[in-house]
């Protein structure tokens, strides 16, 4: 079953060239997703019942061009397949007149909230989503490398504002905290996220940048050097 709303990019969403911020992208395909859930009784607090959860394990997004303010569009999201404990869900935003903005392939583990480990997904779950046609897109692995000649910054802290109704950083946040790194005028083409660790409030946040012709990669990492997010962002080269 496919979820639609509509929106208008506001002011708050947009950075210093008017446009709707990557960020703020991610923001509207997380919220359209959640209320897809919610709207089929089946969001957090449905899931909390079961003792399930669905994590985020991976991001694939791509812009074809952001935005700009107070612009009308619309969001919508759609399961498109359930393999063992994986779930796919595609992403589109797009213009009232049918033009494509930007477009997203994630995947998600079912988990048992308590133990964290990975559970079949559910018929209740295949059943109440239901499954439309995949996007039409190329796809790129789930994994995303971790930097090979990185460079270290200065390390921070997770705060609250990080945070999460599961009271974990918010797969949103990490975008935050990796695009810090971009250079000024940075146009992305595409954003590929992989989650691999959860990190939790006061945690050490050790970045690790690498910076290549097209591509920058930041690893958040915690103090022993396990990443708990990989963020891949490649340029729109003019």
């Amino acid at each position: 079953m496919r979820y639609s709303f509509d929106s208008r990019i506001r002011f708050s969403e947009t950075g210093e060239d008017g446009k709707l911020k990557i960020t703020s992208l991610v923001n509207y395909f997380q919220d359209c997703s959640n209320f897809h859930s919610n709207s089929l009784n089946m969001g957090a607090d449905a899931l909390r019942e079961k003792n399930r959860v669905w994590l985020l394990s991976s991001w694939q997004i791509e812009v074809e061009r952001l935005p700009q303010v107070e612009e009308e569009v619309i969001i919508s999201t759609w399961a498109y397949d359930f393999k063992g404990f994986y779930g796919y869900r595609n992403y589109l935003m797009e213009t009232t007149k049918g033009e494509r903005l930007a477009y997203a392939n994630t995947n998600w583990v079912y988990l048992d909230a308590d133990k964290g480990t990975p559970l079949k997904v559910d018929m209740e779950e295949v059943e109440g989503y239901g499954m439309e046609e995949k996007l039409a897109m190329d796809y790129a692995p789930r994994k995303v490398a971790m930097p090979k000649n990185s460079i270290t910054k200065e390390t921070f802290k997770v705060e609250l504002c990080d945070l999460d109704i599961n009271h974990h950083v918010n797969n949103g946040r990490y975008i935050v905290m990796a695009e810090r790194y971009l250079p000024a005028g940075f146009k992305v083409k595409q954003l590929r996220a992989e989650y691999k660790n959860q990190a939790t409030l006061g945690k050490i946040v050790v970045p690790q940048i690498e910076e290549t012709t097209d591509k920058i990669t930041v690893a958040l990492c915690n103090e022993a050097g396990a990443p708990y997010a990989v963020v891949e962002f490649t340029a729109k080269l003019m």
